[in-house]
Parts: C-alpha cells; sequence; structure tokens
C-alpha cells in the first residue's frame, strides 16, 4: 500500500523506516555512532553497514569537533566531493579538496608509476590546515594514507580518517591495516563501500552541528 507522504517529510519517514526495521532485527546502535550508521544505510538501503561500520573511541565526537573548528575534507573523488555539503561545511569554515583531477597529480602519477589517488594524498598532505579524509574509492589513497601518517610528514594529522574503498583488489587489506592507526577512523570492514558512503557519512557528521 502506497504511503502519501509528503515531499518535506521523506527524509524524516525514510529514517522513521529505518529505526523501526533496526527495532525489528533487535539491533542496538551505540547511540554517539547511531546517526551515522543510519546515514550510510539510508544513502544505500543495506543495513549491514549496522554491522560493518567499525569507529575508533569517539571517532563521530572529533569529527563533529574538528569541523565545528572549520577544518577541510579531502576527499578520492569527485562524484564524494560532489556529495558533500558544501554550502553547510563552508559556513562552518571548510571547503572540501579532491586533487584526483589535477593535471600536475596526473603527470607525477603517470611518470612514478603509481596511482592518481597515491599522489593525491601526498598532495592533500602538504594543505596548511587540518582535514579529514573520506576515501570512498581507492584502496591505494587509504594504503598511502596510512604510510604517510605514519612518516609523519603531515603538516596537520587529520583529526578523523573516513576509509570506505569499495571494491575487490586490496580493499579488505587497505581498511584492516587502517584499523591499528593511530588516528581517529571510521571504517566500513569488508568488500563494500564507495564515494556515496563516504559522502554520507561526512554529511552525517556536519548535520549533527547544523540541524
Amino acid at each position: 500500500m502506497i504511503e502519501h507522504v509528503k515531499p518535506a517529510d521523506i527524509e524524516k519517514r525514510s529514517f522513521e523506516i529505518i529505526s523501526e526495521i533496526l527495532r525489528e532485527t533487535g539491533k542496538e546502535l551505540d547511540p554517539e555512532n547511531e546517526l551515522v550508521i543510519k546515514r550510510v544505510i539510508h544513502t544505500s538501503a543495506d543495513f549491514e553497514y549496522a554491522d560493518n561500520l567499525v569507529f575508533s573511541e569517539h571517532a563521530v565526537t572529533k569529527g563533529i569537533e574538528a569541523i565545528k573548528s572549520g577544518c577541510d575534507i579531502v576527499t578520492d573523488t569527485q562524484m564524494a566531493k560532489s556529495g558533500v555539503s558544501k554550502t553547510t561545511l563552508a559556513r562552518l569554515g571548510g571547503e572540501v579538496h579532491c586533487f584526483i583531477a589535477d593535471p600536475d597529480v596526473a603527470a607525477e602519477a603517470k611518470e612514478r608509476g603509481v596511482t592518481r589517488a597515491v599522489v593525491s594524498m601526498e598532495k592533500a598532505a602538504k594543505l596548511d590546515k587540518p582535514c579529514i579524509f573520506a576515501i570512498g574509492n581507492a584502496p591505494t589513497a587509504l594504503i598511502r594514507l596510512k604510510e604517510l601518517i605514519e612518516e609523519g610528514v603531515f603538516r596537520h594529522e587529520p583529526p578523523l580518517v573516513i576509509g570506505v574503498p569499495v571494491g575487490f583488489v586490496n580493499v579488505v587489506e587497505s581498511k584492516e591495516m587502517f584499523l591499528d592507526c593511530s588516528v581517529p577512523y571510521i571504517i566500513a570492514r569488508g568488500r563494500k563501500g564507495g564515494s556515496n558512503v563516504a559522502a554520507a557519512i561526512c554529511n552525517a557528521l556536519i548535520y549533527q552541528i547544523t540541524r
């Protein structure tokens, strides 16, 4: 039976349905992480994220505090960048960067025989501002990001890393290796993820400040 829902109430009703299904399955979410998990489910219609998303201690709180302080966000794809609420982030003093398509990144990646994702992470490490990293596509970006953190090359260590690359080659491995990283993280274990999931997590943090 079709529900008649006003356009302005569709998202609210969607979250109500998500909450109902989680309750029916007996799944209890950590209150700190609840809104992030529900927004990812809302984006993907995939309830496995209630189990797949792994949070380091107080990662959500630390991410929200960083955004409140005006930090920027770095993504590994233009798709993830386009999905982040940039106008809302800008009101908090932040912006979104994605260097994957920059000509200098492409040229260096070709010369060195590495992925553009690797070089884009190296370029982002030179930014003179704290940045949350949201990786939704390239495991090589997540791997290189962990290396850069361990090498201590960041001018400002990331206040949060969102690691949700999707796929088959080195995807699971890149996520698992990040679980012992020193920085706060939100990781989607397994093969699932994507740019839409990375953007959804960013927005879940932003909306807890602005809504």
